[in-house]
């Protein structure tokens, strides 16, 4: 009998921040261990998905502000958690075939940041979403994203 390959995303209730779980990539080694850090998310009662990320050095430009490129990453990510938490679908395996994004305003690196998403439609192989970054009550970011669902095999 085949067995199932161990799935590439653990989410988890997380111990430290109860009603949240955890989104860690199960290889630490991968871009999201080395480059993110820790990550949390949660379903909001009005169907979105909030991913929150802890910033540090390694998320500061020169300005000791949290970098664009941080953005972008968190927004990548949240894009499946809003996808797997929200509507059920596997992360693993899925495309970001689309992201647009529109940068607001500069984040600090003492204070959580979270991306706050949602599904805006699900076709057989695409999702669209749409969301906001946000640090306290500070717009950071908006963005629009198409991803593509995991081809069957």
């Amino acid at each position: 009998m085949e067995q199932s390959a161990p799935h590439p995303i653990v989410c988890e209730p997380d111990p430290e921040h109860p009603g949240w779980l955890t989104w860690t990539v199960a290889d630490e080694r991968r871009f999201n261990g080395h480059a993110i850090g820790k990550l949390i998310a949660r379903a909001e009662d009005d169907g979105k998905v909030r991913v929150r990320m802890f910033p540090d050095i390694r998320h500061a430009n020169v300005q000791d502000r949290f970098h664009g490129a941080a953005v972008l990453s968190l927004i990548d990510v949240a894009l499946f958690a809003t996808a797997q938490i929200g509507n059920g679908v596997q992360a693993g395996g899925s495309v970001t075939l689309d992201l647009s994004c529109q940068f607001i305003g500069s984040g600090s690196l003492d204070t959580p940041i979270e991306a706050v998403s949602e599904v805006l439609r699900e076709t057989g192989r695409l999702i669209f979403l749409r969301g906001l970054v946000v640090q306290d009550e500070h717009l950071l970011a908006s963005f629009t994203a198409t991803v593509r669902k995991p081809t069957k095999r």
